[in-house]
């Protein structure tokens, strides 16, 4: 018997890396993967005949180009781009290739930035996005819409998870377009082994976020892959596909650096610089749906800082890029 082809879009990247171990330790699939200079995502004509010759079954699409406040703010442009010829190229040529089952990793900042929280999934659409990352988010909006539409018109079966916000191995380290856990961590790392008596965060410390460790997000998204269409179904609606993933438990940036300068062992001061813009102020998933479903995260926040610090130790070579 054949096993099921699963190409998982973005496999380089920490949330694509991240479903590939998931894939590989529960087993009885074919792992199809093409970084960049094999396949570029934003061409429609490669990534047609990519579908058109390698006969794919499922697909977790994972490849985002994706960064932090100060990214999203200096380059608009691209991450709105990049974001839709993406999601546009991929889903478009699964669905002419007869792939029946597609996976679409989304974003918490697709949701207004004053929803009432716990945000559940009917605030998609409800209010005005957060300013700093609009453009990333009216892509990611637009990638659930694609797939609702694709699932109405022709039938298919195309799911949406919405992560909180991730951290874990192979995330992005750049030192100005990450997100704020990977960037607290190099810059307190770093500010242990120059000595520096002090660290300088962004904003007040006083927004409210929501953290999951990657490999909870993977074992999540194999699960959702691989329920029954019935019970899949039963917990949506063919205009709200999408599903809340996270741990229902948030915390302060404040908070958030200190467990990072504990689990970092950093004992000098953090100092907040007010005069930089602290995004949307609280961001936390209800996700009750998911739990109703039989999925629950397993990696509380401290045990996967730690875990990503003892990871990023033996890998901070190479960590000033852009990643895709």
């Amino acid at each position: 018997m054949n096993k099921t082809r699963v190409y998982v879009a973005g496999h380089t990247g920490m949330v694509g890396s991240a479903i590939v171990r998931a894939l590989k330790s529960t087993g009885g699939c074919e792992i199809v993967t093409r970084d960049h200079s094999e396949l570029d995502l934003t061409n429609q004509k490669e990534v047609e005949e990519f579908f058109q010759d390698q006969e794919i079954d499922q697909v977790y699409l994972a490849a985002a180009k994706v960064g932090g406040i100060y990214a999203n703010d200096t380059y608009p442009a691209d991450f709105i781009f990049d974001n839709l010829m993406i999601e546009c190229n991929v889903i478009h040529a699964a669905s002419n290739n007869d792939v029946q089952k597609l996976l679409f990793l989304e974003s918490s900042c697709i949701y207004p930035r004053l929803a009432p929280q716990p945000m559940d999934e009917t605030c998609l659409l409800t209010g005005e996005l957060e300013p700093t990352n609009e453009p990333y988010a009216i892509a990611k909006i637009a990638g659930i819409k694609l797939c609702e539409s694709y699932n109405r018109q022709y039938g298919r079966d195309y799911r949406s998870v919405m992560p909180t916000n991730l951290y874990g191995q192979n995330d992005n380290f750049h030192p100005q377009n990450s997100h704020v856990a990977p960037a607290l961590m190099r810059r307190i790392h770093e500010a242990k082994l120059s000595g520096d008596n002090e660290v300088v965060i962004w904003g007040t410390g006083t927004p409210m976020r929501e953290f999951l460790h990657v490999d909870d997000m993977a074992d999540a998204s194999v699960f959702i892959m691989n329920l029954d269409s019935s019970e899949y179904l039963a917990n949506t609606s063919p205009m709200m596909s999408h599903i809340n993933i996270g741990t229902g438990i948030d915390c302060t940036i404040l908070e958030l650096a200190q467990t990072m300068a504990e689990v970092i062992g950093y004992e000098g001061r953090l100092v907040f610089d007010e005069s930089k813009p602290d995004g949307t102020p609280r961001k936390l998933l209800d996700v009750g749906r998911i739990q109703r479903m039989g999925w629950r995260a397993s990696i509380d926040l401290k045990e996967g800082l730690s875990m990503t610090y003892r990871w990023y130790l033996g890998h901070q070579a190479g960590m000033n890029k852009v990643t895709m």
